[in-house]
């Protein structure tokens, strides 16, 4: 990744949040680094040095600023907008793979030799993939004793060190401190859990931001079991590496999201983290969206009038896939219903202490392998969505499509269009919502046309998309703003509870 120096000293010197996680600014007197809003006293410009990335910073001896804590800022948005391998690498990092499986496994989902991947990501950040997940590690650290009271040598293991002498000195390079003193220096911030199981913590994001369609969008499509707003929060489980989790996201407060976390196993801390930020869209880059989709008359009312919509994603895109296909040509209500009958057939049940979410959506593993008996049972839908759903649970399951954080995106639409029954529509939503591309479109959404219309667009699919080419790269967003034209509860958060039982038994 190119830096360019005078920019980056602009930044700096307006001390300009937007471009926090872009870059970080080590300082060759002070030996820290720091992020671009920092608020401390300007450097020289013959102290500054830049890097792409915390990893890099850390790698030449620069340790993490104690005043603006450059580790927390938000992802840089370049991860979410390319599908190239820097990219799908970085995805699969922030994913927990390297700690998992190792880079071999990293190099292998890549396509690549370990040598290629590492070439790759220190030509363009500066660091490879040991250094960028031993960031990550010292972050998932650092989480874990400001959030709960589990002992240091449990959250050394849990942040996926490979000893407690590792762990202390990593930390030592990184922040400057013992753990120790991390620790006592959260203070009253701090909101340890007796069970060490649940974490309190604020996911940061740039500004600006509208919460009315994204929280809106998760709680008016939630599947009762696995998904409710209750108290204010919306709440769903987590499928995770070596578990299962519950969070909770409230509104947010400032510049981020209030999210608690309850985990079975601490050590997927580091994988919950990602995919509840990857599920809000929190590393997304809305100063470039806005001023690119207000430039297009068509939409420029719609953004000034809730600039920082984001694409309401998924924490699960192997489920959503599923769900997608459940959700053809019904209503949002149907399609729930639909879904809430598959969790219980084919779920896995879950301990909810603090509400009623009571399943993790079922596997393709599981839904490939059930009868025709089962899943009779179970759904009341054509044979021919039962047919597509079963297509695409056992491709997924094979390995046929993968979905997951490093999927490259045009192969898995290649790949899932050639599988019956499945059309542009639900492709794209998987793209949109699963895969997380920015450019996904649906043209043949009932919604969108019906707004197309009203706004003096082509409402014919080959005249829309041509149309819709002038929002590229962010047509997913565009779609966002567009679906805000019309009266519906995804574009809203309600005012109430939204708690819906789970159905019990086969459908009547």
């Amino acid at each position: 990744m190119h830096l360019d120096d005078t920019v980056c000293r602009g930044a700096v010197r307006s001390r300009d949040a937007r471009f926090d996680g872009f870059f970080y600014t080590a300082v060759l007197s002070t030996g820290i680094y720091c992020r671009p809003s920092c608020p401390a006293r300007t450097p020289k410009d013959a102290n500054m040095v830049f890097h792409a990335s915390s990893a890099s910073a850390q790698a030449a001896g620069f340790r993490a600023c104690k005043r603006c804590r450059p580790d927390a800022v938000p992802g840089s948005p370049e991860w979410n907008v390319r599908s190239d391998t820097v990219a799908r690498a970085m995805r699969l990092i922030a994913d927990g793979v390297v700690d998992r499986e190792g880079v071999p496994r990293l190099a292998e989902g890549l396509g690549y030799s370990v040598r290629q991947v590492e070439r790759l990501l220190n030509d363009e950040l500066g660091a490879g993939p040991l250094a960028l997940a031993q960031a990550q590690r010292a972050q998932s650290a650092r989480i874990l004793i400001e959030s709960t009271d589990l002992p240091m040598s449990d959250i050394a293991f849990a942040a996926g060190f490979s000893s407690v002498r590792t762990f202390n000195d990593v930390l030592r390079a990184t922040y400057a401190t013992t753990p120790s003193a991390l620790r006592s220096a959260a203070g009253t911030d701090a909101r340890p859990s007796p069970d060490g199981t649940v974490i309190h913590l604020r996911l940061a994001f740039r500004e600006p931001l509208d919460p009315s369609n994204l929280l809106g969008h998760l709680i008016a499509t939630g599947v009762p079991g696995v998904e409710e707003f209750r108290d204010g929060a919306y709440r769903t489980t987590l499928r995770l590496p070596r578990g299962w989790g519950i969070v909770s996201v409230r509104r947010p407060i400032g510049s981020a999201f209030p999210v608690t976390l309850r985990l079975s196993d601490v050590r997927d801390v580091s994988a919950a983290v990602s995919r509840v930020r990857r599920l809000l869209d929190l590393d997304a880059d809305p100063v470039a969206i806005v001023s690119h989709l207000r430039a297009d008359p068509h939409l420029r009312t719609a953004v000034e009038a809730a600039p920082g919509r984001r694409v309401p994603r998924v924490s699960d895109p192997e489920a959503f896939a599923l769900r997608a296909v459940l959700g053809q040509q019904v209503s949002t209500a149907a399609a729930r219903t639909h879904a809430a009958r598959l969790v219980q057939a084919f779920g896995e049940r879950i301990d909810d202490p603090d509400g009623g979410l009571t399943h993790l959506f079922p596997t393709a593993e599981a839904v490939a392998g059930a009868s025709s008996e089962a899943l009779d049972a179970a759904l009341r839908v054509p044979g021919t969505r039962r047919r597509t759903l079963l297509g695409v649970a056992g491709a997924i399951a094979s390995g046929v499509v993968d979905l997951g954080a490093g999927s490259d995106w045009a192969e898995a639409r290649r790949r899932l269009d050639a599988l019956p029954g499945m059309g542009p529509w639900t492709i794209e939503t998987i793209a949109m919502r699963a895969l997380g591309d920015p450019d996904a479109f649906l043209v043949g959404d009932l919604g969108v046309v019906k707004i197309a219309a009203t706004l003096g667009l082509p409402t014919d699919k080959r005249g829309l998309e041509a149309a819709s080419r002038a929002w590229s790269p962010w047509r997913a967003y565009a779609v966002q703003y567009l679906w805000a034209l019309s009266p519906h509860a995804v574009n809203t958060i309600p005012d109430h509870d939204v708690v819906l039982p789970p159905l019990e038994g086969p459908p009547a």
